[in-house]
This record gives C-alpha cells, sequence and structure tokens, in this order.
C-alpha cells in the first residue's frame, strides 16, 4: 500500500531528526578521534577569496566553480579556524537534512509503501554513524543534496527543473554529470526528443554560466583544475590498488606508497597501465548502463543508483567520501533489489569506517595487512552493490 502524504511528512521530519542526532553523535566518543580533515584546505580558499582573491587566478581550487560557496560562506561567517569548521559543519548539516528530505520526496513521487519509506529514509538519515567523520570534514553532502533534488524533481515529472538543479550539482563536483544521459533517455521516453533536448540545454546552459565567467578570466586555473582531477594516478584505496596490495601481502611483489594530486597513490610495475585499464572498463559499463533508456521513475532510480556505484567502484580514486554520493540514491531503489543494495551499501560504509581514519596512516605508511584486507573487502563490496543493481529480477520475485 502506498503511503499516505502525512505518514511520508511524519517519516520525513522524524528521519531529518535522526540525522541530526547522528552528526551530533559524530562529535563523541571514538568518532572524535583520529580525525583526518580537509577543512583546513577549505579555509584556504575561502579566506582568500574573501579577502578579494579571483579564484583560479590567484588561489587555485582544486575544485569545479559550484563548490566555491560551501568554502566562501563558512569563511564569511567566521574569524578564526574553529569558528570556519563550525559554520562549515553546519553548513553541511542542512544539506544533510536536505538528503533527507529530497529523498522523502522523491519516495512519495515512486509510490513507495510505509515499509519501503520508513527502510529508505532511516538508512540514509543514519549513514553517517555507518561511515564516521569523514561525513562531517569534507563536502560531499552539498552535491549529494543537489542530486537528491534533481531525482525529486524528475520523479515529480518537473523535468527542466530537475535538469537544472543536476546542472548545478555538476559544477559543485563532476561526478553527477553520470547522471544525465539516463536523465535524458527518461524524458525522451516520456515527453520526446524536442523536451529532451530542451532539458539537457538548461543542463547546458548551468554549466556554461558557472565556468564562463571563470574561463575568461582565468583559462589556464580552470584547465589545471580540471587537469589535476582527470590526471590522478591509481589512488590506494581504488580497487586495483587494493588487488596490487592483496598481490603483494600474498606473493611478495613489490609495491610502495607515493603521495600526489592530494591523495596517497600506490606505485608499483604496471600500475599505471592497471589505471587506464580500470578507467576503460569504468566507461564501458557506465556505457552500458546509459544505454539501458529508463522509462519509468522506477527505473530511473535503479539505473542512476547502477552509474554512480560503477563510477565509484571501477574508478582509479576511491576516496572515502565518494560513498556519501551513493546514500541519497541506493536506498530509493524498489524491491528486493533495493533492499539487498541497501544492506550491501550499509556493509560499505561500516567497512570504510573500520579503517578510516584510525588504520589509514597504517595502510599508507606502513601497508598494514589488516586495513588492506579491509580495503578490498570494502571495493569487493562495492563490485557485488553494482552486481546487484545490475542483475536481471527473477520472474518470481515479489516487488515488495
Amino acid at each position: 500500500m502506498t503511503a499516505s502524504r502525512r505518514f511520508t511528512e511524519v517519516a520525513a521530519a522524524l528521519a531529518a531528526g535522526l540525522f541530526l542526532v547522528s552528526w551530533g553523535v559524530l562529535h563523541t566518543g571514538w568518532y572524535d578521534e583520529n580525525e583526518i580533515v580537509d577543512i583546513p584546505v577549505y579555509e584556504r580558499y575561502g579566506n582568500a577569496i574573501e579577502s578579494g582573491a579571483m579564484p583560479y587566478r590567484d588561489v587555485r581550487p582544486e575544485y569545479p566553480p559550484g563548490a566555491l560557496p560551501a568554502f566562501a560562506l563558512p569563511a564569511l561567517l567566521s574569524d578564526d579556524e574553529e569558528g570556519f569548521r563550525d559554520a562549515f559543519e553546519w553548513l553541511m548539516a542542512a544539506c544533510g537534512v536536505a538528503v533527507v528530505l529530497f529523498a522523502a520526496v522523491a519516495l512519495a513521487g515512486l509510490g513507495a509503501s510505509r515499509a519501503r519509506t520508513a527502510a529508505a529514509l532511516a538508512l540514509v538519515a543514519a549513514f553517517p554513524l555507518l561511515l564516521g567523520s569523514v561525513v562531517l570534514t569534507r563536502f560531499d553532502l552539498y552535491p549529494a543534496a543537489l542530486v537528491a533534488g534533481a531525482l525529486a524533481a524528475l520523479v515529480h515529472r518537473r523535468d527542466r527543473l530537475g535538469f537544472g538543479v543536476l546542472g548545478a550539482a555538476v559544477v559543485v563536483k563532476l561526478y553527477p554529470a553520470m547522471l544525465v544521459p539516463l536523465a535524458a533517455a527518461y524524458v525522451w521516453r516520456r515527453r520526446g526528443r524536442r523536451e529532451a533536448l530542451v532539458c539537457l540545454g538548461v543542463t547546458a546552459g548551468v554549466v556554461v554560466l558557472a565556468f564562463l565567467p571563470f574561463l575568461l578570466v582565468a583559462p589556464d586555473g580552470v584547465a589545471h583544475s580540471v587537469g589535476r582531477q582527470l590526471s590522478r594516478p591509481l589512488q590506494l584505496e581504488s580497487l586495483g590498488a587494493a588487488l596490487y596490495l592483496a598481490a603483494h601481502h600474498l606473493v611478495g611483489i613489490d609495491v610502495e606508497m607515493r603521495s600526489g594530486h592530494g591523495s596517497q597513490n600506490l606505485h608499483a610495475t604496471g600500475t599505471a597501465v592497471a589505471a587506464v585499464l580500470l578507467s576503460l572498463v569504468q566507461l564501458a559499463v557506465l556505457a552500458w548502463i546509459w544505454l539501458r533508456r529508463p522509462g519509468t521513475a522506477e527505473e530511473l532510480m535503479r539505473w542512476s543508483a547502477a552509474a554512480l556505484v560503477a563510477f565509484v567502484a571501477l574508478g582509479k580514486v576511491l576516496s572515502p567520501q565518494f560513498l556519501i554520493w551513493l546514500v541519497p540514491v541506493v536506498p530509493l531503489v524498489a524491491g528486493l533489489r533495493g533492499l539487498r543494495a541497501s544492506a550491501l551499501l550499509a556493509g560499505c560504509l561500516v567497512l570504510t569506517q573500520l579503517w578510516f581514519p584510525s588504520r589509514y596512516w597504517d595502510l599508507a605508511r606502513e601497508l598494514d595487512p589488516l586495513p588492506s584486507a579491509l580495503v578490498l573487502a570494502r571495493d569487493l563490496t562495492l563490485v557485488a552493490l553494482l552486481v546487484a543493481l545490475l542483475a536481471r529480477s527473477s520472474r518470481n520475485e515479489p516487488s515488495l
């Protein structure tokens, strides 16, 4: 039975409260220990912008222009390092609440049952406790909230609004671009080619408007920002690196950690080739997903989840905060497939917290066997999640 509007509203309010409780718990106990933070980098960007520096010309952030408000607003609202962190955390908490509320709106548009609505919102709200303190110190809830809002709009057939918000998400972090082909196919099948092209034009317009001023003033800085992301080597936590580490511990191949591009990366014979091959596999899987051409809102949600999981699981870079990208989408997938996917996502979150941040430097500096095994287990669980989303349903499987 489809959940009533009243039930969904109450569930959304309770889930928002649960998220804020989870957020508060992250400041206590073991969650508050051994943090590895990016906030000082954000503060440097924010303070420079507040002082009048032109982004990409005078200061070179490695993120797209849409990310700049996440750095500038806390700088404007604070006077010192502690104040910046407090303002940044409040901003991200607001984004987290937005993720919860947009997920509820999407579930209402999908006609989800009470049980499905409650289960999905519970996972979305409580995920900070499963993933840990990295949620506090990265700005990934900001693009995640925009992705959740875009999907909610598309589910409710507010297509142009959805594409506009999706464009805004792309200019915060580039990963939401993985959803654009699916969203375009969804509109094309429902409303025809002309409307799909108009929607694509809306997304393109938002992206151009965000990038154009900086391209005119500092084209080299923008190119450096994009090139820095695309040229990254095989990062230590990626699936390819995890397999190399397994071979290192099992058969003794020589590997070493080298820092660069803002991360710790694995270097060994063939790792450059492995990074290229992994990227090719990633692109091939994404292309196959994009060709699914979803015709219903449920199909859009499933294939959107699959595209994001493929992008994360098969990339040459896999930072812990990337799992935040999956939270607004995977729990909303329908049926037993959705239950399996949600359980696997929860497993990925917990497996990540078991080594990050507490054992991260044991992994990076010493290539310790325990965190190496946990990283491999997490990465293989992500692959299992991808398979669960891609696999065909049994004809006798109940839809829930």
